[in-house]
C-alpha cells in the first residue's frame, strides 16, 4: 500500500509508542506527536481595562495556555491547511 506522507502524519521518527492526549475541542485520543500544539496567552483582565491600565503603566499578568488539536479539528478551526498531493509528499 502507498504512503501519503513521508513521515506518515508523525513527529515520532523511531522512537515507539508515543502518550495519548486529549483533544481540547473534541476530546478524542490522539498521540502527543501526531496533535497540533497551539500556544495562547490569556489574560483575566478586561481588554479594555487593559488598554487603560497600559497606559498609566501599570503590569498586566498573561497566562500561558497549551491546547492540543487532533487533525481533523485543525482544519476545521483553520489552524492547518488542506495542501495539494505533489505538496505533500515533497515536505
Amino acid at each position: 500500500m502507498p504512503k501519503k506522507r513521508k513521515s506518515r502524519g508523525r513527529a515520532k521518527g523511531s522512537s515507539g509508542r508515543k502518550e495519548l492526549i486529549t483533544c481540547a475541542f473534541c476530546g478524542k485520543l490522539i498521540p502527543r506527536d501526531k496533535a497540533k500544539k497551539v500556544t495562547k496567552y490569556v489574560t483575566p483582565v478586561d481588554p479594555t481595562l487593559a488598554r487603560e491600565l497600559k497606559k498609566q503603566g501599570a503590569y498586566i499578568p498573561r497566562q500561558k495556555v497549551v491546547l492540543h488539536y487532533c487533525i481533523s479539528c485543525g482544519i476545521h478551526r483553520s489552524l492547518i491547511k488542506i495542501r495539494s498531493e505533489e505538496e505533500r509528499k515533497t515536505n
